[in-house]
Parts: structure tokens; sequence; C-alpha cells
């Protein structure tokens, strides 16, 4: 799809990404590159303008990354060495949008509304009438690529929804209510639960976890898969963090995806459509919206492939699992209550694989310990934990040791990333 594009070339640090999402939010679209990207990669864009984005203090140093000298041939404007404040100034702001629609020209068409009609259009086109697959999880990503597909070629998706019994309460219910009954999606639901209790038994370690549930994934979803027959198109939920952060310039990769699984060997399908891969994630929620997704799921938490399991230390069982998704279910619903859940970017329980004595009904315990992480952030590079107050920190600590089972003692995290990951495990 043309568009009108400006580049943004990468010249180090982790501002290329914050710089991108600020020249969308002025709705012209825009491209990172690496800094030693061909000049011929830069004209295949067209762009209306270039940024260098980089750090002011490296920009003389003797092995500072540089870019071409026909890029200053082009012709083009270009915003040197651009630096924005931690702050997001409004200088910055003022800077960024006088060069984007003042030197460049730019007209301000890049919106969800039109990224969506195009995208529906240039589906139909390029699908037809063949078949489509998608791995439904019900995460944000997932979900807007299935409707978003559905609305390209109606029944000819086929989404399959692998219900692996590690997500949170009442997940799987929803997830199948709001594609099946509401988008009448063409939904395959596979109740895969007690095949991945048995596969973890007795597992402790934590990427060992996540290799068995990943696996699984995939064997259970080729197995759904074939039945189905001969696929033409594979979808996946890729977005546009995932593309730079797999090695663009001199960026350093730091973050590691924790989602489920890779790409089916078994399955039979020609080609691999990723309808999300230009879209940051703020944009892949409001894309959401438009399709009509509601809020809940459009802006729901962020939640690892392996679900729960990076949750539980230790073993996983059936019981932990429960008490887990009550102790989670009483966690969000104070967190809603109190006017919080969009202010706090990832908030969850987990239960730890420690017991401690306690006292309950005039009676010794000997139970868990739930521990409570909440996080603001804007891109999960960096967080800080959430400063809740302390009369809802005890709301929901008097409600978890009330109302869960096994357990008698609730700590919250106040550790950063870094030192600390967002998931514990």
């Amino acid at each position: 799809m043309p568009r009108e594009t400006i580049i943004i070339l990468n010249f180090g640090g982790q501002y290329d990404q914050l710089i991108a999402r600020k020249v969308r939010e002025a709705n012209v679209y825009c491209e990172i590159l690496p800094c030693h990207a061909s000049i011929e990669q830069i004209k295949k864009s067209n762009p209306k303008g270039i940024i260098f984005a980089g750090n002011r203090a490296d920009a003389n140093k003797e092995k500072a990354p540089k870019c071409s000298a026909e890029v200053f041939e082009l012709g083009i404007p270009i915003l040197e060495r651009f630096y924005p404040k931690m702050g997001h100034s409004q200088q910055d702001g003022l800077l960024l949008k006088n060069f984007l629609y003042d030197t460049c020209g730019c007209s301000g068409e890049w919106t969800m509304a039109n990224f969506a009609q195009q995208s529906i259009e240039s589906l139909k086109e390029r699908i037809g009438n063949r078949k489509v697959l998608c791995a439904l999880s019900g995460g944000v990503d997932s979900s807007v690529s299935a409707v978003l597909l559905h609305k390209a070629v109606g029944s000819n998706l086929i989404c399959i929804f692998v219900d692996h019994g590690l997500l949170r309460k009442d997940e799987g219910d929803q997830v199948e209510r709001v594609f099946k009954d509401r988008f009448h999606l063409n939904l395959i639901r596979v109740n895969a639960q007690q095949r991945f209790l048995n596969r973890l038994k007795g597992i402790t370690d934590p990427e060992t976890k996540r290799k068995i549930i990943g696996e699984e994934f995939i064997r259970v979803f080729e197995e759904e898969a074939r039945k189905i027959g001969k696929i033409d198109y594979l979808v996946q939920g890729t977005i546009y963090p995932d593309v730079v952060e797999s090695g663009v310039g001199n960026a350093a990769v730091i973050k590691s995806h924790h989602n489920v699984g890779g790409l089916p060997e078994h399955v039979d399908f020609k080609e691999i459509i990723e309808p999300l891969r230009n879209l940051f994630k703020d944009e892949v929620r409001k894309l959401g919206e438009e399709l009509g997704i509601t809020r809940e799921l459009v802006w729901r938490q962020p939640f690892p492939g392996p679900g729960l399991a990076v949750r539980i230390i230790g073993e996983i069982t059936e019981e932990k699992l429960e008490i887990l998704r009550e102790a989670d279910a009483v966690f969000r619903d104070e967190i809603a209550k109190a006017g919080l859940d969009m202010e706090i970017w990832q908030y969850f329980a987990v239960l730890t694989d420690m017991r401690s004595v306690g006292v309950r009904e005039d009676r010794r315990t000997y139970d868990y310990t739930i521990a409570l992480r909440a996080v603001t952030s804007i891109d999960a590079m960096t967080a800080d934990w959430a400063r809740i107050p302390h009369e809802i920190l005890t709301k929901i600590s008097n409600r978890i040791v009330n109302e869960v089972k096994h357990v008698n003692r609730v700590v919250y995290d106040i550790t950063s990333k870094p030192p600390a990951t967002i998931e514990w495990e």
C-alpha cells in the first residue's frame, strides 16, 4: 500500500521506537532502518523526510556509526541526531510536528481507520477464495489479526484456539464466546488442559516449562490443522517491535519474546500472512477498537504464551492453578474497581513456592504466599513498580487471604526492571 513515509535511521541507543511512535501519533507513517541501510533500501520507501535517531553525545566519537554520504544527496529534508528527552517535552513535540508538516509537507493520512480499510481490501485481493489458518490465543495481537482477516475473507478463515489449561479465570470461555458468538468466526476450540498438565508433571525449571509448552502447543495445533487439510495461508500476529528488535542497526537486542511456539513444521501452507507487521502495540489496540472488538479485550493485560505456568514457582498442578486463578481474579477485580486498570501497564499475581505459618479461625495454618506484581511502562524494555495506594493493597490482601483457600500471606513486589524482569520466571 503506497503511503507517505518518514524514514528513521537508527544510529544506536533505545530511542528509535520512541521517536517512531511519536511520528505515528502525529498521523504520519514511518519505518526504522539501520544507519548503514543502503541508499536503494531508503529510496524504495520513497520517503518524504529522514530522521537521524541517536545519542548526541556519541555523534562525534571516532567509532560512532555513520550513514552513507549519498543520503544527503537525495534532496529530501533531514532532521539530524534527534534525541528526545525522556519526558517527551512540548519543545520536542513542536520540533517534530514542524519537521513533519512544514518541512516535509506531510498530510497526516496515517490513521487506523484508513489502515483497516486498506488492509481489508488488500487481503481480499491477495487471498481471494483460498483458506487461511490462524492460531487464536485470545491475546490482543492474535485477536485483532483474526478479526481483520475475518472481515476480509469471512468463513475462509479458520481459527484454532488451543486451550492449554494455563489461562486466567474464565478466559477460555470468554475467548470462545467473543469470537464464536459475537464475531461468528470459524473457530475450533481444542480442550487440551490434561494433556499439558501431564507433560508438565514434575517439571520445576522455568525454561523447561516454556520449552515443553511451546512444543506441545505446536503438536496440538498441527494435529488439528491436519484434520482440516490443505491450507494456503498461515496467519502470525507479528507486530513492528518484533521486527525492529530482531535486529535493526546497532541497537542492542534486549527483548526475549515469551510467546508460545514457533512455525509448525508439518502443516501444509504456501505463505505466511502478518497483517500487523507494521504496527506498534498501541496501534494494534486502536485498530482493534476500529474493528469493533470490545474494549475489555483490546486493552487486556499483556499475557505470556506459557500463561500461568510462568507465574507458578515450582511444579504446575491443578490445585496450584486454581489458587492462582482465584488470587489473580481478586487482584484484577480490585484494580478495576479502583479505576487504576488503565494507569497500570501490567498487574498480576504470582504463586510462590514458599509456605509459611499463619492463623485462620484461631487455628494454625501452613499455606502459600501470593506475590503481587504491578508495573508502569511504555514499551516493556524498562518498567517501574506501580505505586498502588496502601488502602487498595490492604483490600486486595484481605480479600485474597479470606477468599482463596491455601493462601495465608500476600506480599507486594517493589522491584523495577532492570534489575528484575516483569514476569517472575
